[in-house]
């Protein structure tokens, strides 16, 4: 399943692999994309994308560009670009993120928070704020 491609995600290359069977406590930082279908305990924070794969377990906070979760994730999540729920899929805790999609038969348990990015919040002019003002 290393090299399967769920419908929406990105193609990019698999840096770092934690197995079936597996387990691992502590910390995470990397670069890249990191799949996890093992049991995961700690922090993990990362520029690139981060893949829970169907049966793995994590409980983390998690601060990522992005999140695919085909497995169980406790803990917080904040993503820079979005957080994809599929129909196996289970989190319980709070999200932040700025897309945020979750298949039909995905759980999520916990507050979503939807936030943009400074690029993406545009100001009104000062002429017209101004002018609001008059009547």
């Amino acid at each position: 399943m290393l090299g399967k491609k769920k419908k929406g995600e990105e193609e990019e290359e698999v840096r770092a692999f934690l197995g079936k069977g597996a387990e691992f406590t502590g910390k995470l930082i990397f670069n890249g994309s990191v799949r996890i279908d093992g049991d995961f305990k700690g922090d993990i924070f990362g520029n690139g994308s981060l893949v829970i794969g169907e049966g793995a377990e994590v409980e983390a906070d998690i601060r990522v560009d992005s999140v695919l979760v085909s497995g169980e994730v406790r803990g917080q999540i904040d993503v820079k670009k979005r957080l994809q729920i599929y129909s196996t899929g289970k989190v319980l805790g709070d999200v932040n993120a700025p897309a945020f999609s979750v298949d039909e038969g995905a759980f999520f348990e916990g507050n979503c928070h939807m936030t943009r990015t400074e690029t993406e919040v545009h100001a009104l002019p000062l002429e017209r704020s101004a002018d609001a003002g008059k009547g």
